[in-house]
C-alpha cells in the first residue's frame, strides 16, 4: 500500500493529462533514466505524442519548483520526458525484464487508485455543493413564506376593516330611509298626497 502512496506522489498533470517523469520511472524500474531514454528513442513508433512527450522549459522549470526531489533536472541538458498511462503499459513492452513488468504492475494501479481518488473528491464536492444550495434554496423558501404570511395577516386585518366599514355603511344607510322617507319625485295629485 505504501508503495501506491509512493507511486501516486510521482504522477503529475501536465497539458491535462496524469504523467509520470522519465526520472521516476527509471528510478521504478531500477535503470538509469539514459537508458530508458535510448529504449525508447530505439521504439519511438510506440511512443506517439498522447503516450509520450518532451516538456518545455517553462514546465520543467514549473515541475522543479514544485517537487524538491526532482531539482537535479534543473541542471539536465535536455528537458525530462512524461509518459501518459498508456505510454507507461508501452514501456514494459520496450524494457523486458521481470523487474519492468512487476514494476508496470504497480505503476498501473497507481494511476487507478489516482483516478479513483480524484474521481472521490469530484463526488464529495459535488454533494457538498448541491448541500449548500439546498440549505440556501430552504432559507430562501422559508423568508419568502414569512413575508406571505405578514402579507396574509396584514391584508386579513385590512379585509376585516372593509367588511366592518361597510357593514356599518348598510346599517346607516338603512336607518336613513326609515328616518327619512323622501318625497316621491315627480307630480303629485293633492289626494295622492295625503295617503303618503
Amino acid at each position: 500500500m505504501d508503495e501506491l502512496l509512493n507511486i501516486q506522489d510521482m504522477i503529475f498533470e501536465i497539458r491535462g493529462q496524469r504523467v509520470m517523469i522519465d526520472h521516476d520511472l527509471a528510478y521504478l524500474y531500477k535503470v538509469p533514466t539514459k537508458a530508458l531514454n535510448q529504449a525508447v528513442k530505439r521504439n519511438m513508433r510506440r511512443f506517439p505524442e498522447d503516450f509520450m512527450f518532451r516538456l518545455s522549459d517553462e514546465e520543467t522549470i514549473e515541475l522543479v519548483t514544485n517537487c524538491d526531489r526532482l531539482r537535479n533536472l534543473k541542471h539536465s541538458s535536455s528537458n525530462p520526458c512524461a509518459f501518459t498511462q498508456e505510454g507507461v503499459s508501452m514501456l514494459s513492452g520496450v524494457l523486458s525484464s521481470d523487474i519492468a513488468i512487476e514494476t508496470n504492475i504497480f505503476i498501473m494501479r497507481g494511476f487507478v487508485a489516482a483516478r479513483n481518488a480524484i474521481a472521490k473528491l469530484s463526488v464529495s464536492h459535488q454533494i457538498k455543493k448541491l448541500s449548500a444550495e439546498k440549505e440556501f434554496l430552504k432559507s430562501e423558501m422559508e423568508d419568502t413564506l414569512e413575508i406571505q404570511n405578514d402579507i396574509n395577516e396584514g391584508t386579513r386585518t385590512q379585509l376585516d376593516a372593509i367588511s366592518t366599514a361597510l357593514a356599518e355603511l348598510r346599517a346607516s344607510r338603512s336607518q336613513n330611509v326609515t328616518l327619512n322617507k323622501r318625497r316621491p319625485i315627480g307630480f303629485i295629485h293633492p289626494e295622492d298626497e295625503d295617503d303618503s
